[in-house]
């Protein structure tokens, strides 16, 4: 069964980038002895549960900038925009987004991420194409900036179902999305 996961880094406050759009606040110092390690196994062994990504293109944008994350994994950027394919993986999708997911990704992937961008995450809620969510929530409170969430325009109840505590200070919430019209 495929599962479509929104995931997002964000300060303490809610904020996922600042006014200018400057992300370089992600870079972690901070130290808590409880927490996991963050190794190269741990990551790799929670990226073979990811068969795709999907993102904005300004997300994509970013991506470009700091170095290609995504290694040889299927993305789709989500865009109107005419932008660079810098790699075979990358599709570029413009339109009905519940026939997209439903009818393209649905049938071909079982774990479907969402990195981001706001707007889109946003929509995805509205339409009701995700299944959880995953807030990797930083020690920082940044005051300003772009929003996570900001006036989706809708009551969205959530299930929590996983806490991690990680040693550089990260902690990451796992929410079910509760009455998916998906579902």
């Amino acid at each position: 069964m495929s599962k479509v996961t929104i995931h997002m880094v964000s300060s303490l406050d809610g904020f996922i980038a600042k006014n200018d759009g400057d992300i370089s606040w992600m870079r972690l110092d901070d130290s808590f002895e409880e927490g996991i390690e963050l190794t190269d196994e741990y990551i790799a062994e929670f990226l073979k549960k990811i068969d795709c990504y999907m993102m904005g293109s300004r997300t994509y944008e970013h991506a470009l900038k700091l170095g290609w994350a995504y290694g040889d994994t299927s993305v789709f950027v989500l865009t109107n925009r005419d932008l660079p394919k810098i790699r075979e993986t990358v599709e570029f999708y413009s339109g009905d987004l519940k026939n997209f997911i439903n009818d393209k990704l649905k049938p071909k992937y079982k774990g479907i991420w969402m990195v981001g961008g706001a707007e889109v995450t946003k929509e995805f809620i509205r339409l009701g194409l995700a299944d959880e969510v995953v807030i990797s929530i930083l020690p920082i409170i940044l005051g300003d900036g772009t929003l996570f969430f900001d006036y989706i325009g809708q009551e969205q109840k959530l299930h929590l179902t996983d806490v991690t505590a990680f040693k550089n200070g990260m902690v990451e919430l796992t929410y079910e999305l509760i009455n998916n019209v998906n579902q």
